[in-house]
């Protein structure tokens, strides 16, 4: 655990399941005084409204046996249909590192459900994780100095859709419409950390 400012403080669980299982356990029963709780790959930040509140919850996380938490995830109510045109740049590479055709790359991502694991990058960017896997690929060898707003990628594990222009390294299968941010709409994001969506195949 690291202190960062006054108020806050990082916790670096070493993995992706023990992170998973210790933001679902810390959002069932929260700290006292916490304020904000911001989930990455294998880290959790914890924002409280004093420094008081953020020593009890320090001596409480030192307590907890992480590894005997279940690795479950809040219901975060019905999923979303994001509906993609599968024409991107890189779906018949994606199919090549795979060994598969065009066609199958889109029945694993349409068949699947997913879920937004944790946000970053930019605002409205979710890190989505699939239930079925079977789309593991790299990252592109050299990055794209821009890639359009709503793009639909993949890179690791992970899914992902671009909301506005920016570089970028993920391969892009697709794109959609949908609007993944957008500042005046409540809440701006349309993907949020707990959120599961089903991936729509749409005219190309």
């Amino acid at each position: 655990m690291r202190p960062c400012g006054d108020h806050a403080v990082l916790v670096d669980l070493g993995t992706q399941d023990r992170r998973r299982a210790l933001d679902a356990a810390l959002q069932a029963s929260p700290p006292t005084g916490l304020v904000d709780l911001v989930p990455a790959l294998q880290t959790l930040l914890l924002t409280f409204a004093t420094e008081a509140h953020r020593a009890d919850a320090v001596a409480r996380l030192r307590s907890i046996d992480v590894d005997a938490l279940p690795v479950t995830a809040p219901d975060a109510g019905q999923p979303i249909d994001i509906t993609v045109h599968y024409n991107g740049p890189d779906l018949a590479d994606v199919a090549a590192h795979l060994g598969i055709v065009p066609a199958e790359v889109v029945r694993r991502h349409t068949a699947q459900l997913w879920t937004v694991d944790f946000a970053g990058f930019m605002p409205g960017f979710g890190y989505l994780t699939g239930d079925a896997g079977g789309l593991d690929v790299p990252r592109l060898a050299t990055p794209r100095t821009r890639v359009p707003a709503g793009s639909v990628a993949l890179a690791g594990s992970f899914t992902g859709v671009y909301p506005s222009p920016s570089p970028g390294g993920w391969r892009i299968i697709g794109t959609t419409d949908a609007v993944l941010f957008d500042a005046d709409r409540t809440p701006p994001a349309l993907l949020s950390p707990g959120r599961r969506v089903r991936f729509v195949e749409g005219p190309r």
